[in-house]
């Protein structure tokens, strides 16, 4: 008995070795926001303060254009998700992007309120402060979530609703991706706030996008630098463990015309999902994708750019 006990004290002691030199290896500090504003914050990029917060954001194109086009990202996403469409659409349209409380350079939220109604208030603020009275409402993942939340709040203030891969509906037999698995098992969650290697940020990556070359290491360090600012995996892990049951008869509630795009490989939120906003929206035109994963406006611009600009423009 004295035996096997001493061999099992032995085990844990090596373990807690393995485990704490593995700490060391991958320990990740936070990253001080300043040094990110130099690198992420490059003009257009301004910061208004909202709900007592310094929301990053850029307001691009036609000033005068009074039904602006307001994208809103997805969970451990920022503004730059919208890059490569905003230099198009922006062309013609008023654009206004920002970075959620929690993710990029706005970092957390000082209360931790991670809800959808704090962020459907949030939206709200920003928008006033931007003096904008309708616009053209576009949103991915969680972004998606609070867009429909929003025009089911603010039916007049959306002319049009845009849904990319949206939340909202329980999930089902998704394959996930690794960061958002790890972030969701208890203890080990609590390491990711501080240990976040580069790996576990490209493969995380390479699981939301369908075509895994389209993942450049450009992305990888940005994904990785605004992950790690400081407080938002602190943020980002109050996020995933909330309850996050919400009220899916809110999506029948929504009147505007919808444009609904989704990736046919979208492994977070199965495609099963799209046809349930196509069931429960009373004004919804669905486009499928092929060959794309969970962010179709970051992984394919020139599919999403003609759609969504077709889609508002039409009467």
């Amino acid at each position: 008995m004295k035996k096997r006990i001493q061999v099992i004290i032995g085990i844990l002691s090596g373990l807690i070795i393995v485990v704490s030199a593995s700490l060391i290896i991958l320990y990740q500090p936070d990253i001080p926001v300043e040094g990110l504003i130099e690198k992420y914050a490059q003009s257009p990029s301004k910061f208004i303060t909202v709900m007592d917060m310094p929301v990053h954001y850029r307001d691009e194109g036609d000033p005068s254009d009074s039904i602006p086009l307001v994208l809103l990202h997805g969970t451990s996403s920022s503004l730059h998700t919208w890059d490569s469409c905003t230099s198009a659409w922006a062309t013609r349209h008023r654009v206004v992007r920002m970075d959620l409380p929690g993710f990029g350079l706005t970092g957390p939220n000082p209360t931790m309120d991670y809800s959808i109604d704090m962020y459907v208030k949030f939206l709200e603020s920003f928008l006033q402060q931007q003096n904008i009275e309708q616009c053209y409402l576009a949103g991915n993942s969680l972004g998606g979530l609070i867009a429909v939340y929003y025009a089911a709040a603010f039916p007049d203030k959306v002319k049009k609703l845009i849904l990319l891969d949206p939340a909202g509906y329980p999930i089902k037999n998704a394959k996930g991706s690794l960061g958002f698995t790890l972030a969701k098992i208890p203890v080990l969650n609590k390491i990711l706030t501080i240990a976040t290697p580069r790996s576990i940020v490209r493969k995380s990556l390479e699981d939301v996008y369908g075509n895994k070359a389209r993942v450049t290491d450009a992305l990888v360090e940005q994904y990785h630098d605004l992950t790690c600012r400081a407080g938002n995996r602190q943020a980002l892990l109050a996020r995933l463990t909330m309850d996050q049951k919400g009220d899916t008869t809110v999506i029948s509630k929504v009147p505007m015309p919808t444009l609904i795009v989704w990736g046919a490989e979208d492994q977070l939120i199965p495609i099963d999902n799209a046809y349930k906003f196509q069931r429960d929206l009373p004004m919804d035109t669905l486009v499928v994708c092929p060959g794309v994963g969970h962010v179709p406006m970051e992984e394919s611009p020139e599919l999403v750019i003609p759609l969504v600009s077709k889609f508002i423009h039409k009467n």
